[in-house]
Order: C-alpha cells, then structure tokens, then sequence
C-alpha cells in the first residue's frame, strides 16, 4: 500500500522532471530526478540491473526532508529514472528516511534497510533526533515497510553508546545464509566507531560486537559504513566528520577513511589507513559485489562544506561520482574507472614522445566530455622539470588545473578559476609514490566534474566544477623540459 505522502512525492517529481532537459544534466554521472541528491543508498544487483536509490528531497535544490529517490543501470553510466522508493510516512521515520542498504532475500524480494529519524524535545528545551534502523521489502519499484519496524533500536545498543548518531546501515550476505550489517555510532564524546550486528534471516537483528574504533584518531561521528572482503583482505570504509589534517593523508571538514586488515580469530585488526579520495568533492562511498565478482564503489561527488554557496537556483543539484573497480596493491586501496565507461568513447586522438617547455595546446586535444590519458617522464634526465600542469574546462576567462611537482612528489587539484564566487575549498594536494618525474595521470572529465585518477588508481582526486559550458579548451604547461604521451577521447552517452 502506497502512502499519500510517497504517492504526492512521486507525482511531483514525475512533472517536475519535464523542466529538466537531458542537456542540463552530466554526461554519464547520475544526478537526481529532481531537486536534491546526497549520500547512495542501497547499491546492488537485483533481477539483472544495478539498482542505486540515494539521498533525496524531491521539492527543492537544498537538504529537507529525506526520502529515497531510485534509479537502475545495466552498465553503471546509462540510468534510468524509477518512482521515489521511501517518504518519511511512519511513526519511527517521520522526520526522514536516511541512508542505508538493499539485499535480495531468498524469496526473490529486495530489502531495504535504513535510518528512520524522529525528532524528540529534550529536557532542556532543545531539539534531537532518534536514529533507528528500519526495513521496507518489494519487488524493485514499490516497497512495503516492514510492521514490526523499527529492527534496531537504543535498546539493541552497547552500553556508552549514542542514541541519537546511530545510523547508516549497511547489509551484506554471509556463507552460511545469514546476515550481517555494520552501522555508524559514537560514543559519549562522539568519537566514532563501526557496530557489526547479525542476523538469521534479515528481520531480527542482534548486536555482535564493535567492529573498528577512531580512538580519536579521524574526526568524530563515523557515517556510512562499509565492510567487505578484497583480495584477500578485509576492508572497512566510513566517512568522518569533523576530521583534522595528518600531513598530506587527510584534509579537514568532512572526509573518506579506508582501513584495511584481516581478522584475527573474529577480530577486524588494522594494518593500514589511507584516504578513499584525495579531491575536494566525495564522500559517504557505498559499494556493491557485481555479478562477475568485482568490487565496485560509487560516491556523493559534493562536499557539505561547499553546498550552500554551489546549490544553484536550478531544478536539480548533486551527482553521484563515476563508480570504480576496487582492488588492494602494495597494502593499499586502488582505484580505477569501470571499464563500461571505454565503451563511450569516441574519436581518439593520440600524441607520443611530446617534448615541450612552457605551455602548448594541441590539435584535437579539447572538450568538457572526455576520457585523457597522460604518461609523463622527464625531457631532460639531467634537470628535472619544476612543475608540470594540463588545465581544462578553459577559456580566456576560466580554468581548472591538475599539476605536478616531481621534487615535492605532489599532485594538486586547483579549481579557483572555474567561475565560483564564493570563498570555498578550491585547491587539494595529494604526496603520490612516484620517482625521477615520472606520474601517470587519467583524467575523467564530464560537463559538472573532474575525476583524476593518479598512477593507475593509487590515489584518485575528485572535484565539481560549475564553469561555463563554453570553456572546454584543455592546455599543458611545463615549468622545465617535459616528454609526455596523450590520448584523448570524448565520451558519448547515447540515449538508451
């Protein structure tokens, strides 16, 4: 039975689309059907197509009331609009269904599990809200809300643990059938950590045990959880808040950690953490097992620090990122655009043993939809260049740059000349492994965004950009001498 609430939000966004024209919309990156996108929610594999639903207010450009909008994929870049999966219309979610998960269950069913919120008055006059797990099963369009919701609640907390940031579940199968599911919580001091609960058969749930603790180590509260198996390691990805810098590693504000271990005897054990993105807009990444066994990840491509000076007056803002193949290398996350996206492309243009000082632009190397691949290496052995920078999305007026410094071994994403007018983060640096000049670049762009994926996925810099369409010039500059190979593509979505 679908609710009025869920049944107005669905016409209003079925005749609110028609404003938007495919033009106003990326290339290849979801964007909402309407109004407002943030975190991904429930990506997964179900009766042959992707399914991803996300973080959604259907009547405005800004955050308000969440509901889950809903999208499905057969190759993760061409996706197809269905109707709003979740509205705020129980008791236990009145004020907002929030992030979570999907599984199929034995019965062929898809399941939801997310965050229901209700906001209470607290004894002192203010506000709060409880944070409470819920579950809604259907048929890949329309969902019931389980009656007995909500599964989780603070009673099913350990002790010192917050009842109001408790959120954000995420649901995986287990080899004997059953399920487990780690959610977001802090303590007392909001320091974050990741619970891990298991069930029998998805519907009743009970707590295990913490599964991985900040120790006030990367921000506070830890949002979105993740946890899966990766050659031959186990990974937890979470996105903090509030974190502070640590070198070059992390950057303040609200960010992405990876931790990578294994277990030990039923314990997750650390051996190593690292950002999941070294650029300016991504955050709360959730991943899905495809059916061919890779692991793949997408991300809210914003950052909550710039929404209010980007959310332009129009019918839509926020995309996801473009999903990425995960892999671990040398004890670390890896990260490479899904190989669907080489079925875009189109007009290739290819330069080799380029040798240049200052800046050149070369012929057919352009465009604002393109896939670019750069191998660079010293011109000079002897004298190692200074700097090295490609700039795109540019015209007399407007540039975004990604450079290079060979002795400082850093790779910067700079987009204070895109055209935004407010004091926002603008530039991100990332120390990449690297020695004698040598770098790999492939950078992705699309109409709205820059993904620049650094030494075959080791690091990965994401940013939005909002510059004029017509800047779409793309220019290299070496501060010393320079030999590089380029090849370009343009990315062509075509209308499935």
């Amino acid at each position: 039975m679908i609710s009025q609430v869920l049944r107005d939000a669905r016409k209003y966004e079925e005749t609110a689309q028609k404003a938007i024209t495919r033009e106003m919309r990326p290339g290849f990156h979801l964007s909402p059907r309407v109004g407002w996108m943030n975190d991904p929610n429930g990506f997964s594999f179900y009766n042959g197509k992707y399914h991803l639903f996300y973080q959604y207010n259907p009547y405005s450009s800004h955050w308000d009331t969440m509901h889950w909008g809903h999208a499905v994929s057969s190759d993760l870049l061409h996706w197809e609009y269905l109707p709003a999966a979740l509205a705020p219309d129980t008791a236990c979610d009145r004020d907002g269904c929030f992030s979570g998960s999907a599984i199929t269950l034995p019965d062929g069913r898809q399941m939801l599990i997310y965050t229901g919120v209700e906001k209470i008055n607290l004894s002192d006059g203010s506000d709060c809200v409880l944070q409470r797990q819920c579950l809604a099963v259907g048929d890949g369009v329309d969902y019931e809300k389980y009656g007995e919701n909500p599964v989780l609640d603070e009673s099913s907390l350990p002790q010192g643990s917050s009842k109001y940031d408790f959120r954000d579940p995420k649901i995986f199968a287990r080899a004997d059938g059953s399920y487990g599911c780690v959610v977001g919580n802090c303590d007392g001091d909001r320091d974050g950590r990741v619970l891990l609960f298991g069930s029998p058969d998805g519907f009743s749930w009970e707590f295990e045990r913490i599964l991985a603790e900040n120790k006030k180590r990367f921000g506070k509260m830890w949002e979105c959880p993740d946890f899966f198996e990766l050659n031959g390691k186990q990974v937890v990805i979470v996105s903090p808040q509030e974190m502070l810098p640590q070198g070059f590693e992390y950057h303040n504000g609200n960010g992405t950690l990876c931790l990578i271990g294994h277990d030990d005897g039923g314990k997750f054990v650390e051996e190593h953490n690292q950002s999941v993105d070294y650029g300016i807009d991504f955050y709360a990444p959730q991943t899905v097992l495809a059916p061919d066994g890779r692991r793949i990840m997408i991300g809210w491509m914003q950052n909550w620090d710039t929404c209010p000076a980007n959310a332009p007056n129009q019918p839509w803002f926020g995309q996801m990122s473009l999903p990425r193949e995960l892999s671990i290398k040398d004890g670390r996350l890896h990260q490479q655009p899904v190989r669907e996206i080489e079925s875009l492309r189109k007009n290739e243009v290819r330069y080799e043993n380029i040798k240049f000082t200052d800046v050149i632009k070369l012929d057919g190397i352009e465009g604002r939809k393109v896939d670019l691949e750069i191998l660079l290496r010293p011109g000079d052995m002897e004298n190692i260049y200074h700097k090295f920078a490609v700039r795109f999305a540019q015209n007399d007026k407007f540039q975004t740059s990604v450079s290079f410094r060979p002795h400082e071994r850093v790779v910067k994403i700079d987009r204070k000349f895109s055209g935004s007018r407010r004091v926002v983060i603008h530039q991100r640096r990332s120390l990449v492994r690297t020695e004698g000049g040598v770098l790999k670049l492939r950078i992705i762009l699309d109409l709205f965004s820059a993904e620049i994926f650094v030494n075959d996925g080791e690091h990965v810099l994401t940013a939005t950009m909002y510059t004029e369409r017509a800047a779409d010039e793309i220019s290299f500059f070496a501060d010393g001498a320079v030999t590089m190979d380029v090849v370009k593509y343009d990315l062509v979505a075509e209308e499935k």
